[in-house]
């Protein structure tokens, strides 16, 4: 179906961000839209969820996203409350744009708070990586998740395991499209602009010959509440931490809660090794350069686990699940939770060369953007004809 020009009686399409994985995601979204015959028009909200303006500023220019036509300016506060505010903030931005859809990703409250007022408006919503599970509902994450997919109107997936899951949901096979992983795209547009390690290590006063040693790196990062919440938990992750450094220099990118954590728990001496560089959270292409040059990777990111096995290198995730399971079963991904012999023994294998070694999985090439572009533009359009 081919129009040489937007249909006027379309509204733009509203692309949602609200925290630091979204900015990834939209980045070859907004690109891709731009760039389709007809250029699809679209109207960036930022909600404000992630609200750490140099970061944000940072990650804008990496990702060469445009400024946000809209923020909400929502800022933290705890899910009831942020989520509650997103709500309240986005309804009146329907009201004045009158959009042709609205087009959220991934599992942020935003995600879930845009999601609902749509809905409720009458406004078709489209989620880009659907169907993702991890099957454990004591994270935030995983409810907005479940609740998204069941009131989305088209849902884009990632991997083909997803149409499994919102199969057994009893959503619509009609729904969902498999169109590959937009965070991949980023990736390896982005690959080349990668900042080199050492560089990296300099300019936050660490040791570069860190990143330089025979042995190589690993690159640690850390955030959910379930492991840097407790002491019980912290701690002897910390101290296995401290254990792996002794045979490999660790760069540990710190998330400031987890940061806040090892302070209030007086756990700063674990990681003052001399092998361990503590970090500040980082910009995309300083992270991707950090992870694109490491022996390993240790972490407790959905986004890590995905990038790790694009880029083929090794990732040990810290929890009991992943809501990504193609990273453990074709990528370089292996969850070893927080058991110290887990993690130790996936530390030993990848430096003995027996590691995984993994493969990129379907449609993981860097134009599941235009995948997306190309099909909403024809449901849109198909839509309004059976409308008119």
């Amino acid at each position: 179906m081919k129009h040489e020009v937007w249909p006027q009686s379309l509204g733009p399409v509203i692309c949602v961000v609200g925290a630091r994985p979204n900015f990834m995601k939209m980045a070859p979204i907004l690109r891709a839209f731009a760039a389709h015959q007809p250029a699809i028009p679209t109207l960036l909200v930022h909600t404000g969820q992630h609200y750490d303006n140099d970061m944000n500023d940072r990650l804008f220019v990496d990702l060469r996203l445009p400024h946000p036509d809209v923020n909400l300016e929502v800022g933290s506060g705890t899910h009831a409350v942020q989520t509650a505010e997103v709500m309240r903030r986005f309804e009146p931005v329907l009201d004045q744009y009158q959009p042709s859809c609205v087009l959220v990703v991934g599992d942020v409250n935003s995600t879930l708070a845009c999601t609902l007022v749509s809905v409720k408006k009458g406004i078709p919503v489209v989620h880009v990586e659907a169907g993702l599970r991890s099957y454990d509902r004591a994270m935030p994450e995983e409810v907005n998740r479940v609740l998204t997919d069941q009131i989305a109107d088209l849902l884009y997936t990632t991997e083909r395991s997803a149409h499994d899951n919102l199969f057994r949901e009893g959503i619509a096979s009609e729904r969902v499209r498999f169109v590959g992983n937009v965070m991949i795209d980023s990736l390896l547009a982005n690959r080349a602009l990668a900042h080199p390690p050492a560089r990296t290590l300099a300019t936050f006063n660490a040791d570069p010959a860190l990143a330089s040693g025979p042995a190589g790196y690993g690159v640690v990062t850390l955030h959910r509440p379930s492991n840097v919440d407790q002491v019980e938990t912290l701690r002897p992750l910390l101290e296995t931490l401290r254990e792996i450094s002794e045979r490999l220099p660790l760069i540990f990118a710190l998330h400031p809660r987890t940061r806040a954590n090892i302070e209030r728990f007086g756990l700063g001496s674990l990681l003052a090794n001399g092998r361990t560089a503590l970090l500040p959270p980082q910009g995309y292409l300083e992270m991707l350069g950090l992870t694109s040059g490491a022996r390993l990777v240790l972490t407790d990111s959905g986004g890590l686990q995905e990038e790790t096995t694009a880029l083929g290198v090794p990732c040990l995730t810290l929890r009991e699940n992943t809501e990504r399971p193609i990273t453990v079963e074709s990528g370089t991904n292996t969850l070893v939770g927080c058991d110290r012999l887990a993690i130790l023994r996936g530390v030993d294998e990848v430096l003995a060369g027996t590691g995984k070694s993994g493969r990129v999985p379907e449609y993981w090439d860097g134009h599941a953007a235009e995948r997306i572009a190309s099909d909403l533009a024809g449901w849109l359009i198909a839509r309004q004809l059976q409308a008119a």
